[in-house]
């Protein structure tokens, strides 16, 4: 028997076997949970198509999250699938190139509406059609960066819609409480997916957040998809409203060791 025998997991994001949801949906399956995918549109089938068939999910749809309508199809067909919802993962962010290469004072209207639309809006959307799914309870969980904190050089309109989004939990976190549905963000140091290859330099990031971090490790999809089997489940009955950091300890450094070494020789001595 496992954490999750006789539970449903609907799971928004998955792009191919490296992205996020992916380890999620691997790791809550490991666990005896139902799975429910869906992806962003149709190019993306053919790639989450034979994951989907890899561990017998029947339940597989496309959505695009600006859509309502889409919505609304996506999950009265999870009530009819499944009849209830246990967990809920949005794992959706998107941005355009051009509002991520330039600088952050020329982002568009059009770009930040698109960026704070997929990325902060679409968890409050699904949320409210999670909700009276959610009749035993359930969990909630999105996904984050540090860049929704701290300046990350490029990271631009999607780390204000990652600081949309962390507010947005903590709201709902308040007004489902009372149905004891508990939502909560992780937040992952870099990891290499479709979504993170679209950020300017981001070979770059992922080899100093390696160097930076206290453990010197990268984080993965694996990583991610445990710490989503203790959030939703019954071991982190207790935690809502959260953005907790899985990021090897990237968050907790001031003056990350890496870039001091790399100063050295440039400063001056005491």
């Amino acid at each position: 028997m496992g954490l999750f025998s006789g539970k449903n997991a609907l799971i928004f994001g998955v792009a191919n076997k490296d992205s996020i949801a992916w380890g999620i949906a691997q790791a809550l399956h490991a666990e005896g949970a139902n799975i429910g995918l869906s992806y962003a549109n149709e190019k993306l089938k053919r790639r989450v198509e034979p994951l989907a068939q890899s561990i017998g999910v029947t339940f597989l749809e496309e959505c695009d999250v600006l859509d309502d309508a889409a919505l609304d199809r996506v999950f009265a067909r999870a009530a009819q699938h499944f009849g209830r919802l246990d967990v809920l993962v949005h794992a959706v962010a998107f941005a355009e190139r051009a509002d991520l290469e330039g600088e952050f004072v020329n982002t568009s209207r059009e770009g930040w509406n698109l960026a704070l639309g997929v990325s902060a809006y679409s968890l409050v959307a699904m949320a409210r059609r999670a909700r009276p799914l959610m009749t035993e309870g359930g969990a909630i969980v999105t996904l984050s960066y540090y860049g929704s904190e701290k300046v990350v050089p490029h990271y631009n309109v999607m780390g204000v819609a990652k600081a949309a989004l962390e507010a947005s939990v903590r709201y709902l976190a308040f007004e489902l409480g009372g149905q004891n549905i508990r939502v909560n963000a992780l937040s992952p140091g870099p990891i290499k997916t479709l979504s993170g290859a679209g950020i300017p330099g981001f070979r770059k990031m992922l080899r100093y957040s390696q160097l930076a971090s206290p453990l010197h490790k990268l984080v993965t999809p694996e990583d991610v998809g445990k710490a989503v089997v203790w959030l939703c489940s019954d071991w982190g009955r207790s935690v809502t409203g959260q953005t907790i950091y899985i990021d090897a300890g990237y968050s907790a450094m001031g003056v990350p060791h890496g870039l001091l070494e790399a100063m050295r020789e440039q400063l001056p001595e005491d």
